[in-house]
Parts: C-alpha cells; sequence; structure tokens
C-alpha cells in the first residue's frame, strides 16, 4: 500500500520526523495517468479508492482498453476496492489500511507529507526498513526506495513515479477542480463583458437625458 498515515484514533498523525518536503506537482492528464498505474498496481494491494469507479480513470485521458489492461477481474464499473481481503489487511497491519480518496485532503500539507513520507524509507543499521517521517511504520517500502542508492538515476525514477502517484491522488480527491476552474474562467469573462455593456448602456442612456 502507500499512505498508512493514521494514528489508533483515526486521525492522521502530526509530522513525527522533521519538516516536509517542498513538491511541486504535475497537473497534467499524463502524470495523472501515470499516477494511476502505480496507484492501481502497487497502492490498491492494500489500499482501496471507495469513492471512484475504475470508469472514472476516463475523465483523466485513460482510453477504457488502457483501464482495462490494468485489472484483474474486477470490472469498468466496479469501485476502487482492495482486491486483498480485508482480514489479510488486518493481520498485516494491525488496522486496515486507510482509503486513499481523500488522502490528500486528510492533513495540512496533504500531498507533501504523502511525497515526504514515500521517499524517507531507509535502511538502518541492523538492515531493517525505517521510516525518517513515520518512525516504525508498518507499511512495508513497496516501491524501494530504500534500496536505492542517493542521487541515483534509480532513486530519481521513484520520486518521479511518487510525484505522479500524488497527482493522480490530487485528482482523485477532487475529480471536479479542474472543471470548476474551466467554468471559473467564463465566468469572470462573461461578468467582465457584461460590465462593458452596462457602461456603455449607461452612457447612451446619460448621453440621450443630457
Amino acid at each position: 500500500g502507500v499512505v498508512a498515515i493514521f494514528a489508533n484514533t483515526g486521525i492522521a498523525l502530526a509530522n513525527e520526523g522533521g519538516a516536509l518536503k517542498e513538491v511541486e506537482f504535475d497537473k497534467s492528464q499524463e502524470a495523472r495517468q501515470r499516477g494511476a498505474e502505480t496507484v492501481v498496481g502497487v497502492c490498491m494491494m492494500c489500499h482501496s479508492l471507495k469513492y471512484l469507479k475504475f470508469s472514472d480513470l476516463t475523465s483523466i485521458g485513460m482510453s477504457k482498453e488502457k483501464i482495462k489492461s490494468l485489472l484483474t477481474s474486477q470490472k469498468l464499473d466496479d469501485h476502487m476496492i482492495s482486491l486483498t481481503p480485508l482480514e489479510v489487511r488486518k493481520e498485516s497491519y494491525g488496522k486496515e489500511p486507510p482509503d486513499l480518496s481523500l488522502m490528500t485532503l486528510a492533513r495540512k500539507g496533504g500531498p507533501n507529507y504523502i511525497y515526504t513520507l514515500l521517499t524517507s524509507y531507509y535502511t538502518d543499521a541492523q538492515g531493517n526498513t525505517e521510516n525518517h517521517l513515520f518512525p516504525g511504520i508498518k507499511m512495508p517500502d513497496m516501491l524501494g526506495y530504500s534500496f536505492a542508492a542517493e542521487g541515483s538515476p534509480d532513486r530519481a525514477q521513484i520520486e518521479a513515479q511518487v510525484k505522479d502517484a500524488v497527482s493522480f491522488l490530487m485528482w482523485a480527491a477532487d475529480p471536479n477542480e479542474d472543471a470548476r476552474k474551466e467554468l471559473g474562467v467564463y465566468v469572470i469573462v462573461y461578468l467582465v463583458i457584461l460590465t462593458i455593456l452596462l457602461y456603455l448602456v449607461k452612457r447612451r442612456t446619460w448621453a440621450s437625458v443630457h
């Protein structure tokens, strides 16, 4: 799975291991599509995105054929639920791994928190995998960040993969953001044109009065 950031109370943990990394995320459809592949292929081994259906991925430009290629026994109209039995996930992590649908909104700095968490794995002196941000984390280093040497092409590739995954999760948390922004532009243009027209009407009206 990808993001085990809930404490036993179900509330996102505070930053335990230092400052979050400030990252610029690519919000292009291409980045979201790459991120979707990582989330479906890796994260959904343990996590779900219960508020989305696989068919919703067409909204980020993925073809139905491409989506189907990522699936096993699921159907396009199925909700994005992990196929790993809940009992197995609870036994592995001590609790049900959190749903990822709204994960980037779950805490302040959510996208940067997720990126920092996934790029904070390291191997300690005893050879155990640990996490600087979340010491004692039970979630394994699924992308192998701790095994890639600092500054290596492998590490850079993993960091890019994490950025794309976070970009997708940002979209998943608010799939209508792009439509709202586009509508907002049209509304502003409409209001500007309306203001100009009203101003011209006012001038003509007062001109005729004088």
